[in-house]
């Protein structure tokens, strides 16, 4: 299986995030090494249309055969159009043969390798459609409101008013790991009846799309390595 590591130019929240240093290198740089160590995966392969990015990214080990169309990498490209794209370009062009791939954001530098071979098992074994990394939401999705423009609230679900432990518990994405079977990405979707999750816990969830995230990532990373 390939490791595709989506990487553009382009961050309003963080600029330049994707090679920023953190903590002693690159920051895609961790994703790539964690994609190298895994089991599973046989070529780590970035999207980029960065040759800086490009260039970082080879250096820790990652291929790249070509860079992404300016198209693809404007702020509101979709990102399943981008992986349309690579995989097409790799197999016709570049004598691949993908039915299914990894997609690994290098803004999640704290998931290991073995986070990976873990969701490309369950993907194996249940013959899945797509299995994505979740991790538990802190807090009953039940409290969130939407909020008007004079600042009123707003209820998103009915009203209930109950003790924490009631409410039933909820996940959501981290970002970390998508494993996709190629077919259900050429038809637009992300998820079918036959997704799974693959759940993570919050200290190696961490997402860095501001500067705020990415200090967090430091003060994990020195404690982690103090």
């Amino acid at each position: 299986m390939i490791a595709i590591i989506p990487a553009r130019c382009g961050s309003k929240g963080l600029p330049g995030k994707n090679i920023r240093i953190l903590h002693g290198k690159p920051m895609i740089a961790y994703t790539i090494e964690a994609a190298l160590k895994s089991k599973y995966i046989e070529n780590v392969i970035v999207s980029t249309d960065c040759k800086e990015i490009e260039d970082v990214a080879k250096k820790f080990g990652a291929k790249s055969y070509f860079l992404r169309p300016e198209e693809l990498a404007m702020d509101d490209s979709k990102a399943i159009d981008n992986y349309i794209y690579t995989v097409d370009r790799l197999n016709n062009d570049f004598d691949y043969s993908i039915d299914s791939f990894v997609v690994l954001l290098p803004t999640s530098p704290f998931r290991g390798a073995n986070d990976i071979d873990n969701a490309i098992e369950i993907f194996n074994k249940k013959n899945a459609d797509s299995v994505v990394s979740y991790t538990k939401e802190q807090h009953p999705i039940e409290w969130h409101k939407h909020l008007t423009e004079e600042g009123k609230f707003e209820n998103i679900f009915d009203e209930r008013l109950l003790n924490r432990q009631e409410y039933k518990p909820s996940y959501f994405p981290n970002g970390a790991i998508y494993v996709f079977n190629y077919e259900l990405i050429r038809n637009n979707l992300y998820y079918s009846d036959n997704s799974y999750a693959y759940i993570m816990p919050r200290h190696r969830s961490v997402d860095i799309d501001t500067l705020e995230d990415f200090q967090y990532a430091e003060f994990l990373m020195r404690q982690k390595n103090a």
